[in-house]
């Protein structure tokens, strides 16, 4: 049950709300660009070192060097790393009229204090949950590499893994988990009012919550790196534009079913492709 403590005047109220709005959307607009610009370095430098292992393979009597396979402690950090700012990138987006709502709420509700940091708790609560899966996205990316599943420079899959990848993901988005968890994503005021939480401990547990659902709402639709290159930056982008019109566009629950079809579709002509 949300209580109201505010003691400021309604016009105030707003204007204090309207400067909120604004430095949250700042900071999660620089979040963003941050971890765009990160993935633009790092996708130049792979690419040149993908360059010099194929020059290098091609040569006689060298060794192949090829490209990391994430053996080492620092390989698997970086692995782990280039995911989890690839998930910022793509998901926080997706997830910035949440936490707007959030601040919005907290600020009506504690004007006399500083909402800020339940804001920043909230996020990294959010942004905790995809840690946890770009920990399994580099582990799996890790694994297919050793299995040679997945090549080590393009960081793709093979054909027919691929259109596995793809199936799945095209039948995950016709099932009622799905919709459920997206129904969550594209309600923020029905999520925080059923999932209301007090303190600085209920908002990082809340923005768990909410990583939980978003999760289950896109986690097979990030799978699909693997299918068209793990920092393939084009369609990193159109994958996050994928989620954006889901989670933001007007019937967004039909986008995804149209989506599914789509991947499914994709997915036999990969298969007759192979």
């Amino acid at each position: 049950m949300i209580v109201n403590e505010n003691p400021l005047s309604p016009s105030a109220l707003e204007r204090v709300l309207a400067r909120d709005r604004r430095l949250i959307a700042v900071a999660l607009a620089a979040l963003v660009l941050i971890a765009w610009s990160y993935l633009l370095v790092l996708s130049r430098q792979m690419s040149d070192d993908a360059s010099m292992a194929s020059v290098v393979s091609s040569m006689p009597h060298m060794p192949d060097f090829g490209v990391a396979t994430g053996g080492s402690a620092q390989s698997i950090a970086l692995t782990v790393l280039m995911w989890w700012t690839m998930m910022i990138g793509m998901m926080v987006p997706s997830a910035a009229p949440m936490i707007l709502l959030f601040g919005n709420v907290q600020r009506r509700q504690l004007a006399a204090e500083s909402p800020k940091l339940r804001v920043v708790l909230f996020t990294a609560g959010y942004l905790a949950i995809w840690s946890a899966f770009s920990l399994l996205a580099a582990g799996a990316q890790i694994a297919l590499t050793r299995l040679e599943l997945l090549s080590p420079i393009e960081l793709t899959v093979t054909a027919w893994l691929g259109a596995l990848f793809v199936a799945i993901a095209g039948v995950y988005q016709l099932t009622p988990l799905k919709d459920a968890c997206l129904r969550r994503c594209r309600s923020p005021a029905e999520f925080l009012s059923s999932h209301w939480r007090r303190g600085n401990a209920g908002a990082f547990r809340m923005g768990v919550d909410h990583g939980v659902y978003c999760l289950g709402c896109c986690w097979l639709l990030m799978g699909l790196l693997f299918v068209v290159g793990v920092m393939n930056l084009v369609w990193v982008a159109v994958i996050a534009a994928f989620v954006l019109l889901e989670k933001l566009a007007p019937y967004g629950e039909t986008t995804a079913k149209i989506n599914g079809v789509a991947l499914l579709a994709f997915a036999l002509f990969l298969a007759l492709n192979a």
